[in-house]
């Protein structure tokens, strides 16, 4: 770590609570790996019913956690906002325009809104939906960092207007996802939150495999699944796999399924957060196709890219078992080496740094330069 420990303040979705939403894992990580390099962090989380009744981290052990019930019990955490090196907004924070005015007008260091589900914010901005953004926020953040990278990042500056838009991708911790030896239990397996343009893919590319080869087991694992959704046989659905027990539910699986919600496929760029998880878990993965996909992990080799339910069987039934463990080993390599919640918090504190920089040199130089520059 270069330069002094910085204090940042995140106000999140959730930290507490991975129930039904990715956020959690997501922060977990990237928030632990941040922590660990030296840095202090305190997460604000709104508190609400849905996630009270579920908390498998009310007590993190690398920052700081506390509740607000309202915007009002907010200001009682103006003082920390405004002292500390920078505040995160994160995506879905409920009323969050609001919350992002408030830290706009307080904070003393660097603003950022990291966004976890990109292509679906602009999709909503578009429409006019502003429920946690809105289109003039966000060029009073000095950072829009995004679970999406390629193409978007420049539409961020040049439409909308932020100063500074950087890809942030989601990450995996490597120290809690690893390798198990545990006996298969199904050919491929799911896990993901319910999500009606995901469902379409689910169907195409894990139920209709799981139709034509009923001698192959399956799983769909997540919450929120509609009660009239007709299982075949050989699917077996569990209602919530909590992050703990992740690893042991890849290893109990030959090959994974990644499907993107049809605004992230549209925009490109963006990873699932289960690429990575699965992936350091040595895991193989079949995953749907979008722009970008290639960038971060090498189709055939590290991953299999499928349209329809003849490549998913194919892969399941065809490929050798010792060409199975081989894309695992790879894969669990490249996210290793690239992909991991130290990765992010690295890139994180630099976005940081260039932006406390950029505001140092800014200071020091005198009136009459900065008035003509």
């Amino acid at each position: 770590m270069a330069g002094a420990p910085l204090r940042i303040v995140v106000l999140g979705l959730s930290l507490s609570s991975s129930w039904g939403n990715g956020h959690a894992t997501t922060f977990r990580a990237l928030l632990r790996s941040f922590a660990e390099r030296g840095h202090d962090v305190l997460f604000l989380e709104r508190d609400v019913p849905w996630y009270a009744q579920n908390r498998d981290m009310p007590s993190p052990d690398f920052c700081r956690l506390e509740f607000y019930p309202d915007l009002a019990a907010l200001e009682s955490w103006r003082d920390a906002m405004a002292q500390a090196d920078a505040v995160i907004v994160g995506s879905y924070v409920p009323e969050g325009v609001a919350v992002g005015r408030m830290v706009q007008e307080t904070a003393g260091g660097v603003t950022a809104f990291y966004d976890i589900d990109t292509p679906v914010t602009l999709a909503k901005l578009e429409r006019g939906d502003e429920e946690y953004l809105s289109p003039a926020l966000i060029p009073g953040y000095d950072l829009y960092l995004s679970f999406t990278g390629g193409p978007t990042l420049e539409r961020l500056e040049r439409q909308y207007g932020s100063p500074a838009a950087r890809q942030l991708y989601c990450s995996v911790d490597a120290k809690a996802y690893r390798p198990l030896d545990l006996p298969p239990r199904w050919d491929l397996s799911y896990l993901g939150t319910y999500s009606p343009d995901r469902q379409p893919t689910l169907e195409r590319l894990l139920l209709e495999p799981a139709r034509r080869a009923p001698e192959l087991c399956f799983a769909v694992a997540g919450p929120q699944y509609p009660a009239d959704i007709e299982w075949p046989a050989n699917v077996e659905r569990i209602e919530h796999v909590p992050p703990a027990d992740h690893p042991a539910f890849y290893a109990q699986s030959r090959f994974t399924l990644n499907v993107t919600r049809a605004d992230m496929i549209r925009a490109g760029y963006s990873p699932s957060v289960r690429l990575f998880e699965a992936g350091a878990c040595g895991v193989p993965i079949i995953s749907d196709k979008w722009d970008g996909i290639d960038t971060l992990l090498h189709p055939d080799a590290e991953i299999i890219l499928a349209d329809n339910a003849e490549a998913v069987l194919r892969a399941l039934t065809d490929m050798p078992e010792a060409r199975r463990r081989e894309m695992g080993r790879v894969l669990r390599e490249r996210v290793l080496g690239e992909h991991t919640a130290a990765h992010r918090a690295e890139e994180l504190e630099g976005y940081f740094r260039k932006v406390l920089a950029r505001r140092a040199a800014a200071l020091d130089q005198p009136a009459d330069e900065q008035v003509t520059s």
